[in-house]
């Protein structure tokens, strides 16, 4: 397939800012694609090269594709840079170079999909001494054969920040449409979607979702449905080695409020500050996923050796919570304390042992071939108190007791906070495994008001002693897949690194996210995700969001927990508002 067809497909998405339409756009795309160029086509279609659970990453910032601009255009980097200063997005400016460029070459030819799939992802692959000079040249050689509006794609996905407004929902009614639209008698008039039959909808619509849930890959799902129809994809099961969406929980008002929401009996246990951990084992290979998905596996042998010595399943799919206890009185630590493993990738042993790590296991959603979401939370606890041979440090069932009145749940409150937890969790005996759902019958009880995530969309470079360092963060809730600014935060941060997360930290992070740069102010990519402590919530007609926070704090990054799509939202926002109110 040539690229210049998902390139129109791009400038469709583009100019359009209706769902209804976008989905239309898409179905008509995949109904025809070639099953050769289907995986990386969908891929191409979210912005990416690698699925969400590989490791793998481009590793591009912007100052290398400028580079990359000039090898492949003949225009000064001081020109390019102006130019992006104007337009705010590097894809454009890669568009308008190309369209001037001072070089003409007798190479330009068609581009493939295949063949910047390819020079995008090997990338990630070169490192070492001339790595930047390696990658200059895999960029440019896609650039130097595209045509202006192929290379503003180009770039874009270069960047992480394709701008077409392809989201998971639009993808899998996409797909959904492509597939079985004559089947449900489904059609788009006057921009308003015609559905016969409801409820059939709804159910193939979850068969797709579910589908995706529990494998991460649209590719796979779209081969299923071409195939095997609605009865593959209900018959699609866990795949141990790709991450499945793990569930998620509400928050209970007080210990009654769960036990309302949960029902009576319940499960009470430990909330750790650590960060979610899913563990696939199959036989010897034993692989660690994020609650991002993201493979973490070679940063926490420890973690790995715990489950080889502690699990006796051959093959199985665990949930839990790896959480940093203090050497010598065992008492849980902060999330902040062990953060920075997830991102080490040198001295592994080194800081494993400066911060050891406990993994607490709380549910087990597949064992031995057989997958255990729809038996109950009952049923699927007594399995893991089998499958789990050795009791220590290194992996355990997370401390759990049987409630049955707010009394009991308020006293094993007290004794969790002593620990050095954030609260409890709730949990129905009677509930199925629900992966990428917000259930009702799993709660959270924190002690304090909740603090938001939020993602960091700017910021501004300090004055005087921090004027190196980017600060005064932008921060943005969600609404409708939009980020809407809801302040602004300096506080709660360090100024040396070893003392904490620190500007100096931040400043690193931040910087290849730039997407343009006006004085002091700079906009950033909606990637990295802070937790945020304030005082109150406040109604504010300076930002988009209504809302504003009063004395924000920076607790932790929560980036390699989460993604933009988990963070805070604008209804959770007002929620919070008008409570404080109450």
């Amino acid at each position: 397939m040539e690229y210049s067809e998902l390139v129109k497909v791009y400038e469709q998405l583009e100019s359009t800012s209706k769902r209804l339409e976008k989905t239309r756009i898409i179905a008509d795309f995949i109904s025809r694609i070639r099953e050769s160029d289907l995986s990386s086509v969908l891929l191409l279609l979210q912005g990416r090269v690698f699925p969400f659970w590989n490791e793998a990453n481009i590793g591009v910032a912007a100052k290398l594709v400028v580079k990359a601009i000039h090898a492949s255009t003949g225009l000064s980097t001081s020109q390019i840079e102006k130019e992006w200063k104007e337009t705010g997005d590097l894809g454009i400016t890669a568009q308008k170079c190309i369209a001037r460029k001072k070089q003409a070459t007798l190479f330009k030819g068609t581009l493939s999909v295949s063949k910047v799939f390819t020079n995008i992802r090997k990338l990630a692959e070169v490192g070492g001494i001339g790595s930047v000079d390696g990658k200059i040249q895999l960029i440019s050689e896609l650039l130097t054969s595209s045509s202006p509006e192929e290379g503003r794609y180009i770039v874009r996905t270069l960047m992480e920040d394709l701008r077409v407004g392809t989201g998971e929902g639009i993808l899998r009614d996409a797909i959904l449409w492509a597939f079985f639209s004559e089947e449900l008698k489904i059609s788009l008039k006057d921009g308003e979607l015609e559905i016969e039959d409801r409820p059939k909808y709804n159910e193939y619509a979850g068969a797709v979702q579910r589908a995706y849930d529990l494998t991460n890959d649209f590719s796979l799902v779209t081969e299923i449905c071409r195939k095997d129809g609605l009865k593959g994809l209900l018959g699609q099961s866990m795949i141990v080695g790709k991450p499945v969406k793990v569930m998620l929980a509400l928050k209970a008002k007080n210990a009654q409020d769960g036990l309302d929401m949960v029902g009576m009996p319940a499960q009470a246990e430990y909330k750790l500050d650590g960060f979610r951990m899913q563990v696939h084992k199959h036989e010897k290979i034993i692989k660690l996923f994020t609650r991002r998905l993201e493979d973490v596996t070679k940063q926490f042998p420890d973690v790995v050796k715990a489950i080889e010595e502690g699990i006796s399943a051959e093959s199985c799919i665990l949930d839990s919570e790896a959480v940093g206890y203090e050497i010598g009185t065992g008492k849980y630590l902060p999330f902040q304390n062990i953060s920075q493993r997830i991102r080490r990738k040198y001295d592994i042993e080194e800081i494993a042992g400066k911060f050891p790590v406990e993994l607490n296991i709380f549910d087990v959603i597949y064992l031995n071939g057989k997958s255990m979401l729809d038996m109950t939370f009952k049923e699927r606890r007594k399995t893991l108190g089998k499958i789990l041979k050795k009791k220590s440090k290194g992996a355990v069932i997370v401390k759990g007791i049987t409630v049955k009145s707010a009394d009991e749940i308020d006293k094993f409150f007290k004794e969790a906070i002593e620990k050095g937890t954030e609260g409890l969790m709730l949990k129905s005996f009677d509930s199925p495994y629900q992966p990428g759902a917000r259930v009702g019958h799993m709660v959270k009880l924190k002690q304090t008001m909740e603090n938001l995530d939020l993602a960091i969309i700017g910021a501004e470079w300090g004055e005087g002693k921090r004027a190196s360092w980017l600060s005064s963060y932008t921060l943005a809730c969600k609404d409708n897949g939009k980020l809407l600014e809801i302040g602004k935060v300096s506080t709660g941060l360090k100024e040396k690194e070893e003392e904490g997360l620190s500007f100096v930290e931040m400043t690193r992070i931040l910087g290849p996210l730039v997407i343009s740069e006006k004085g002091r102010e700079v906009k950033v990519k909606a990637k990295i995700i802070i937790e945020v402590a304030y005082e109150e919530i406040q109604s504010s007609p300076t930002y988009n969001s209504g809302y504003a926070l009063r004395f924000p704090r920076v607790v932790r990054l929560r980036t390699d927990e989460m993604d933009v799509e988990d963070i805070s939202s604008l209804d959770y926002v007002e929620k919070l508002y008008n409570a404080q109110k109450s």
